[in-house]
Order: C-alpha cells, then sequence, then structure tokens
C-alpha cells in the first residue's frame, strides 16, 4: 500500500498523533507527514504511506496556504494561545489601517528568528524540551518567503488573514512580529493550513471519516505515486530503458518520451504506464556518471 493520503487534522491532536493513528488503521509502520502542524491547528496535513514516504523530502518544499487569527495585546512564549503571556500592552490607539499596514509590509523575502517552542535541535536537544525547562538560547534568523498576505477581518483587538508562504515559515512568528511592529504585542489563537503545493481542502477527509472506513475504502482514499509531484515533467520510458533502470542505469534522452518539454536541470517523473519508476534530475552533461542522461533521486524498483 504506497501513496499520499490529504487529511484534514483537527485540533488538539500533534502532527505524530495523526501519524501514529494511520499507522494503527493501516497495520504499516512505514508512515510519515509532509509538514508539521502544531496541536492548536487545524486543516490540511499530507500523509505518506510506503514508498511514498521516499517523496516527502521534494514535497516538503512546496509552498503552504494559511488562515489565522491573531489577538493584539498580549505576547506569549509560545508565540499561541497555547502558551503563557509574558507581557501584556494597550492596543486601544491600534486602528484597522495601521494594522493593515503592518500586515502588508510582511509580504515578500523576510527573515524569522524560529521560536523557542519548536521541533528545531540544538545540539541534538529540540529547542521545545529547553523551552520547557525555562532555557532560551540564541537562534540566528532564518531567510522565509511570504508569498502573499491579506488581512481578512479586524474586529479588534482580534485580526484575522489568510498567508501563502515557503517552507520553514512560522505563521504564529508571524503574528508575533506583527504585534511587534505595531507596538503592542500579539500572539496566535488560531490557525487552519488550507493549502500545501498542488493540494487544497477539498481534496482533504478528516481524521475520522478515514478511520471509519474498511480497508479497501481507506485504500482507495489515496493518491497514487505517479500523481503525487504533479508539477514535474512526465516521462514515459521505452522497454529496454525500463529494464535497465531497475538495474539501477538511467535511461538515454532518446528513451524518454515526455508530455511537456524538459531543459537540463529539471526534476522529472519517469514512468512506465501509470507506475511511477523514477524521480530524477535530466543531466545529459553530467560528467562524473558515464551512464544515461539523467541523475536517479528516487528509483521505485517495483514500480507503484
Amino acid at each position: 500500500m504506497h501513496g499520499f493520503l490529504i487529511i484534514d487534522k483537527p485540533a488538539g491532536l500533534t502532527s505524530h498523533d495523526v501519524v501514529r493513528r494511520i499507522r494503527r488503521k493501516l497495520g504499516i509502520r512505514r508512515v510519515g507527514h509532509g509538514g508539521t502542524l502544531d496541536p492548536m491547528a487545524t486543516g490540511l496535513m499530507p500523509v505518506a504511506v510506503g514508498d511514498a514516504t521516499r517523496l516527502l523530502e521534494f514535497f516538503s518544499d512546496s509552498d503552504k496556504g494559511y488562515l489565522a487569527t491573531m489577538q493584539l495585546g498580549a505576547t506569549t512564549d509560545s508565540q499561541d494561545a497555547d502558551g503563557q503571556i509574558m507581557e501584556t500592552a494597550d492596543w486601544s490607539g491600534i486602528d484597522h489601517f495601521m494594522v493593515k499596514s503592518a500586515i502588508n509590509a510582511m509580504v515578500g523575502p523576510i527573515e524569522q528568528v524560529p521560536p523557542m517552542f519548536s521541533a528545531l535541535k540544538r545540539d541534538g536537544v529540540p529547542l521545545y524540551k529547553l523551552a520547557r525547562k525555562g532555557i532560551a538560547v540564541d537562534r540566528p534568523p532564518r531567510p522565509v518567503l511570504i508569498r502573499s498576505i491579506e488581512m481578512t477581518d479586524c474586529s479588534l483587538p482580534e485580526v484575522s488573514f489568510s498567508v501563502v508562504c515557503s517552507k520553514g515559515t512560522y505563521v504564529r512568528t508571524l503574528a508575533h512580529d506583527i504585534g511587534q511592529q505595531l507596538g503592542c504585542g500579539a500572539h496566535l489563537t488560531a490557525l487552519r493550513r488550507f493549502r500545501h503545493g498542488p493540494y487544497d481542502l477539498s481534496a482533504a477527509v478528516t481524521l475520522s471519516q478515514f478511520e471509519a472506513e474498511s480497508p479497501t475504502g481507506a485504500a482507495a482514499l489515496m493518491i497514487p505515486l505517479i500523481e503525487i509531484l504533479t508539477d514535474l515533467p512526465l516521462g514515459q520510458l521505452s522497454v529496454v530503458a525500463i529494464e535497465r533502470l531497475m538495474n539501477g542505469v538511467p535511461p538515454q534522452q532518446d528513451e524518454v518520451t515526455f508530455t511537456d518539454p524538459c531543459v537540463e536541470g529539471d526534476m522529472v517523473r519517469l514512468t512506465d504506464g501509470e507506475k511511477l519508476l523514477a524521480v530524477a534530475t535530466f543531466a545529459p552533461s553530467r560528467k562524473e556518471e558515464k551512464r544515461g542522461d539523467f541523475e536517479l533521486s528516487r528509483v521505485f524498483v517495483l514500480g507503484q
């Protein structure tokens, strides 16, 4: 059993809780998720099963979209409503236009200091474990990209916004930083992921719906391997190339028929009909490996 499940995560569960329940339902150990959602957060969570876990590395780089609500006037140690209030400030001098201006200023490349309550590690120890002991360490700012952000409601002191952002963006840090710009502080009170890469909530099922399915029904909810990295060109291999690929030998350029043109450096999907055989980079001028015109990243020997 191999493929992606698009789960609509409920509030109150960790991402690992979701993975554990799917493992139990399917009786399969090889299950992983494509992007952590905090317990407070809800929404789209891609879950990989079987060989699909080998594609998570590529999928996790995708942009994500969120609907968020923050409350002005208070900062917390976790930057969201699950944390302890650290400071409060008067927000009464803030108006709709000031909030909108602070939100709009976040568009484009920005730098974020990751929160202490995060899974990032220092000397092998997750930061959240240090934070629980009251230990704070320096965290270098990291570049992220806010592709779009828009205020959707302003009922002060609560403000809602939608954001589409790059991998590695902390939306609770975004809310915190907007509060700092406004001078009154802020923390996140609600978060819902509505998009991850090419998928949106229209493709999702709730965890309870998935668990209620029969084994056959649960398998039918999975997105096949060949349909996961849909932004990559699709290349059909010749019979001879398929045989050699099964022995780890990349195909020649003239042994692949692509649905869309590709150029040097493009990552592609190599297929046998409806079966994904490999993910590779088109590299006809490579020097180190003489065989074939592709650098193989993942090979699915049995083809799914």
